[in-house]
């Protein structure tokens, strides 16, 4: 144990001791081939939105890359969020850019006019009677209101207000669709705060015996002008505008966590953040109170005052006491539910009821009403016009999941318990329905519900849709996807049709109307393919062994025009992301379609099959820790196991020339790629984008493992690739963003790992994009990604020396 804490502490010090790089290489931005150009320039699939009324589609579009001058934009980071101060809204969020309203009766479309010139458009919400389409228009120093009128199908600017769109906006309408709630700039706010160039004094925080773990946040509050900048931009005033721009200030300017109007719209649930501000968790953790409005702003009931949650258990399904998960039931004028802990919030604690639901309706004077005892932790309800409610609880730990119906004045039934891993067998999610006031209920007809899922299977997904009886429990399949198509039910329309997004092979998604009576399709979109060029590529699900049994599976994608026969055994790429299951059995199941469209895409290693690799995307990598095993106790073994079963699958198929196969992965891929290179010999070559490698720098847990670096120090030395990185002599590729948000995966992670694996003799290569944080945005950086990638693999793999095999 002493040279093991002595090796952690050695590692310590190299992670936090001074960075001295090799020489610099200063190339500027590259791009790979012309044919991998066209990849990462094609169109991005568009979208649609449905109006509440079922009879009109709104399809969007979708920009390409931003460039390294966007993402350049101002940028804070605060307690956890990044932001853009000039307009009070999101960093570089993916908008629309683009807008075409569809009559899904006549097949009809319709442009809209007076939109803005440059459209940057994100928070689409349709008012309950489907007249209007309100949104968010990111411009360079405002985030403004605007709204289209659907008959005209022309768009204005909806007064004159700047929304507050760091948090999303926040937009909801009014149950008659005669006016707006939103979170907008405090008129009166005033100019930022300045930073004091000479400091009062150092930052200090103390602990004093009270239990707080914490996981590697990051973008945390550091001092007095972080708390200042914070409270000045993450202040908002709730609006009500009206349709003919009248505009009521409902309440003081607060930094609101959330705001809920009831269903009647007479009350208002406002969750605000209260100091002190921490500088050891998100905002997310941040101390709060929820409290009732009236329709004025009006305090009339305050539902919880919760402290900082900076003391939780690392353990997963542990919660913060007193009242959380606090909301509308969408199926009354106005009653609240929430749940609460029954177990003091800490999964340890062994008892028969671990949450609790309440509801309390208006004019909030009672006593709570008691809903339910859950034996797991409450996820989430749906209600119904009749009064009655579907609710979900899980528990984590064992993946385990039950239903529940609640019928208006009778005891609740369980409709179903089930591992949330068993993907086969999963009935799926309740079509829901948008009732006249604008809330989303569950959809009953005649005592039965509507259930959609991708219907995974051995043959792979096939969407379906389903009739269930509440009551006996007895269940109907309306429909299921056939081959050669992958066709996904949407929603049932007013019409008796069902509204699909269907797909093959050769076809991109696109949207229909499905006769379920006859089959009949209708086309309601008509997508051009997005890249012609790599139309020869194929694309396989493969399924096969690992040694111990466990089945597993990865989509196999070959060169256009490859012949076995001729072209003989390829080099190829493996990319993979490990996941933690319970049981085998769920470990084994497959997870994907062969007959999603064959978009190649540039994010995982598809792009290689036109550069002459065979690629293995998406291999399965599970690790699995059943009974009283956790997945991690044999995490090195089972990586192992799985590298070998997906090798020997490529040789099988006569694709993979075994002596020319290289490994790869982002984040949890990544840490995966440095342990395979550290404990194998069974590649040429990695590729880690974005990973963490020493995991005494996270050392109150870690993806799922729930176990601290004092708990089990010898699982996170075994775990992390850096203590190993003596023996990485295989060539590894470390690309990493300069601006990483992520949790654990700090910049330093790849940084110190190219030290230790450079000063121990092996052959590496760190890229660190400037600006990017976890995934990367720029089409700069992404292109320069892509050409680093394939020049190190046609180095070392697709060229790679060979040693002749000499007979014994």
């Amino acid at each position: 144990m002493k040279k093991l804490f002595s090796t952690l502490l050695l590692g310590a010090l190299l992670c936090h001791g001074s960075l001295a790089l090799a020489t610099a290489i200063d190339l500027g931005y590259q791009q790979p081939a012309a044919e991998i150009v066209a990849i990462v320039d094609a169109a991005p699939s568009p979208s649609a939105s449905l109006s509440p009324n079922g009879l009109l589609m709104l399809n969007t579009g979708f920009p390409a890359l931003p460039s390294i001058a966007d993402l350049a934009e101002p940028e804070y980071r605060l307690a956890g969020v990044r932001f853009n101060p000039a307009n009070n809204g999101p960093t570089q969020p993916r908008y629309i850019a683009s807008m075409q309203l569809l009559d899904i009766g006549s097949q009809q479309s319709r442009s809209i006019s007076g939109l803005p010139q440059q459209l940057k458009a994100v928070n689409l919400s349709w008012s309950p009677d489907s007249r209007y389409l309100a949104f968010i228009q990111l411009e360079a120093n405002e985030a403004q209101l605007w709204r289209i009128d659907i008959e005209k199908a022309r768009a204005s600017r909806w007064g004159k207000v700047a929304v507050n769109a760091i948090w999303g906006g926040g937009l909801q309408w009014s149950a008659d669709s005669k006016a707006l709630y939103a979170l907008t700039v405090p008129v009166k706010r005033g100019a930022e705060p300045v930073a004091s160039k000479v400091p009062t004094g150092p930052v200090i925080t103390e602990a004093r015996g009270r239990t707080a773990p914490a996981r590697t946040y990051q973008d945390l509050l550091k001092d007095k002008h972080d708390e200042a900048l914070f409270s000045h931009f993450f202040t908002s005033q709730l609006v009500k505008i009206t349709l003919n721009n009248k505009l009521h200030m409902l309440g003081k300017p607060q930094i609101f966590r959330g705001v809920e109007v009831s269903p009647d719209n007479n009350f208002i649930l406002a969750s605000r953040i209260e100091q002190p501000f921490s500088y050891a968790v998100p905002v997310s953790r941040f101390a709060y109170t929820s409290e009732v409005w009236d329709n004025a702003g009006k305090l009339q009931y305050q539902v919880v005052q919760q402290p900082v949650a900076d003391n939780l258990p690392i353990a997963f399904d542990a919660v913060s006491t007193g009242r959380r998960s606090i909301g509308w039931r969408p199926d009354q004028a106005a009653t609240l539910y929430w749940a609460e802990a029954a177990d003091g919030g800490d999964p340890a604690n062994k008892v028969a009821v671990r949450d609790q639901l309440f509801q309390l309706a208006a004019p909030f004077t009672a006593e709570p009403a008691k809903l339910l005892d859950l034996s797991f932790r409450f996820s989430y309800l749906l209600g119904a016009a009749d009064g009655s409610l579907m609710v979900w609880e899980n528990w984590w730990q064992d993946r385990n999941e039950k239903v529940w119906y609640l019928p208006a004045g009778a005891s609740a039934q369980l409709l179903w318990e089930r591992s949330s891993e068993d993907r086969y067998n999963d009935p799926g999610t309740p079509l829901l329905t948008t009732a006249a006031n604008g809330q989303r209920l569950l959809r009953v007809e005649d005592g039965a519900i509507y259930l959609t899922a991708v219907g995974a299977s051995t043959e792979g997904n096939r969407p379906f849709i389903d009739k269930r009886q509440l009551a006996t429990g007895e269940t109907q399949r309306l429909w299921r996807s056939e081959a050669p198509f992958y066709e996904y039910p949407i929603t049932l329309l007013p019409s008796g049709q069902l509204l699909t997004q269907r797909e093959s092979a050769d076809l991109p998604p696109d949207f229909y109307l499905r006769n379920l009576q006859n089959g009949a399709l209708t086309a309601l979109t008509q997508t051009p393919h997005p890249m012609p060029h790599t139309q020869g590529i194929s694309r396989e699900l493969i399924n096969y062994q690992r040694a111990d049994g466990i089945p597993m599976s990865a989509t196999l994608l070959l060169p256009a025009g490859y012949d076995k026969a001729r072209d003989g055994a390829l080099p190829t790429i493996v990319w993979a992301y490990p996941r933690e299951f319970r049981s085998a059995a769920a470990a084994g199941q497959v997870s994907d379609s062969p007959y999603r469209f064959n978009r190649i895409g540039y994010w995982n290693p598809q792009f290689l099959a036109t550069q002459g690799y065979a690629v293995f995307d998406s291999a399965t990598m599970p690790i699995v820790g059943e009974g009283e095993k956790e997945p991690n106790d044999s995490f090195i073994e089972q990586l192992v196991l799985n590298a070998e079963a997906v090798i020997a699958a490529g040789v099988e198929l006569g694709v993979t020339d075994p002596n020319r196969v290289a490994i790869g992965g982002h984040s949890y891929g990544a840490f995966m790629t440095a342990n395979l290179l550290a404990h194998t010999n069974l590649f040429k070559a990695g590729i880690a984008r974005s990973g963490a490698y020493n995991r005494t720098l996270t050392p109150f847990g870690f993806q799922r493992e729930q176990r601290t670096l004092w708990d089990d120090p010898e699982l996170y030395a075994r775990m992390s690739p850096f203590f190993h990185a003596e023996k990485i002599k295989t060539p590894l590729l470390l690309i990493h963003g300069t601006d990483d948000n992520n949790s654990g995966t700090f910049p330093m992670q790849s940084e110190r790992l190219y030290q230790a694996i450079k000063g121990n003799g092996g052959t590496t290569r760190l890229v660190m994009l400037p600006l990017e944080s976890h995934g990367y945005r720029a089409r700069e950086s992404v292109l320069h990604m892509l050409w680093e990638t394939v020049n190190w693999l046609d180095e070392f793999v697709k060229n790679a020396k060979v040693e002749p095999t000499v007979a014994e």
